[in-house]
């Protein structure tokens, strides 16, 4: 195990030094592989949703854990745990109209969970949160995650309200997590239970993402195109999923980095 880790940790050292034009073809390229090894050993493709709601879920899990044994919120971003309440709050909307099924009941886990999250951090523990560092503004991504789902959202039998909020949950999603990367750039390290939530938020998003790329390959293209006008709709979800996946990728791989060095707090390097 020693010797695994050794090799790993010279492997990452190795990736550390290269040019970024480097680390986006190996980046690419691992992520093409973990596709393909996702591609042959599930067949059911529509478990990936199943699989990342309940990494979601756990995720917040941990943070209650954290919230509940060291009775301090430092290092959670509440923008963050608020936009996750609202797009999971508008997805529970559409999901209870539309499917009423497994995905139904993993989000309204998730959103009492993170509600119970906003509570702390906003009441119980709000002398441990440090809002000057959790500074982005809530409409910098609401309003334009808001105007793009009024554009564009699927075109289906359901009511125009519940499309739109559904591709606003879409939208709102993929952006949700970058108060809380503003805060981790603001304190340049983040401690072990809040890493661990947001590594867990990477891993929700890739394999959220791998559903449609696989979906998109296995129908040779057409699967983009089986809801919505002027065929937009798909493009967009499968476009929502890759941002946010990049958006995350970079503090997985000091995640991991962390992790294989035996280091209990993520350090991330400073801006050159």
């Amino acid at each position: 195990m020693g010797r695994r880790a050794a090799a790993l940790s010279k492997v990452l050292a190795w990736v550390r030094r290269r040019s970024a034009k480097v680390k986006t073809l190996l980046a690419t390229a691992f992520a093409l592989c973990a596709l393909l090894a996702l591609k042959l050993l599930v067949k059911n493709h529509a478990h990936f949703f199943i699989v990342s709601e309940a990494v979601h879920f756990a995720g917040i899990l941990v943070l209650i854990y954290k919230l509940t044994t060291q009775k301090t919120c430092s290092g959670l971003s509440l923008k963050t745990q608020e936009l996750t309440a609202i797009f999971l709050a508008a997805r529970l909307c559409c999901s209870y109209s539309m499917e009423n099924n497994i995905h139904t009941f993993l989000d309204f886990l998730t959103l009492l969970s993170t509600l119970w999250v906003v509570y702390m951090i906003r009441f119980k523990l709000k002398s441990t949160y440090v809002a000057e560092l959790d500074n982005m503004p809530l409409y910098h991504v609401a309003v334009p995650s808001a105007t793009l789902a009024v554009l564009i959202h699927p075109y289906t039998h359901h009511a125009r309200l519940a499309r739109i909020l559904w591709a606003f949950a879409v939208y709102l999603e993929s952006v949700s997590v970058l108060p809380q990367l503003r805060m981790i750039q603001n304190t340049k390290m983040i401690e072990p239970f809040t890493a661990h939530y947001v590594f867990a938020l990477g891993v929700a998003r890739f394999l959220g993402c791998a559903h449609w790329i696989i979906q998109v390959y296995d129908s040779a293209g057409k699967y983009l195109f089986l809801v919505g006008a002027g065929y937009i709709w798909l493009p967009m979800v499968l476009l929502a999923e890759i941002v946010q996946s990049f958006i995350l990728v970079d503090f997985c791989y000091y995640y991991v980095k962390s992790i294989v060095n035996g280091q209990l707090i993520v350090s991330l390097p400073s801006p050159v």
